[in-house]
């Protein structure tokens, strides 16, 4: 299993041997959004009422998170914040103020 700061090492390592490197956090949101699109179609022709073209190519549903994923991580790591930590605060927030926002089970 891999944790996040090795993923966020491995982004790194991969991105690090372009002369390019990271594009700037604005190129980055634009292309989480493409990505998030991508995931969304895929969704929906998984599990909405779209079916595939026949043209179309099957595309799976995983491949589509990790790139979302994948950009998140870049993004992440060129505003030099860590993911772990993001996310630690985050949870505390969830079952903290949110904690009684929904129905729990019985």
């Amino acid at each position: 299993m891999t944790d996040m700061k090795e993923m966020q090492r491995s982004v790194d390592d991969y991105i690090s041997q372009f002369k390019t490197g990271y594009f700037s956090p604005l190129g980055q949101m634009a292309r989480l959004t493409e990505e998030v699109g991508e995931l969304a179609r895929e969704i929906n022709h998984h599990h909405g009422e779209k079916p595939k073209k026949k043209e179309e190519g099957e595309k799976a549903v995983e491949e589509e998170l990790g790139d979302v994923l994948f950009v998140i991580i870049s993004l992440a790591n060129s505003l030099d914040i860590d993911l772990s930590e993001a996310f630690s605060i985050v949870m505390e927030k969830f079952n903290t103020r949110d904690r009684d926002r929904f129905e729990r089970k019985e």
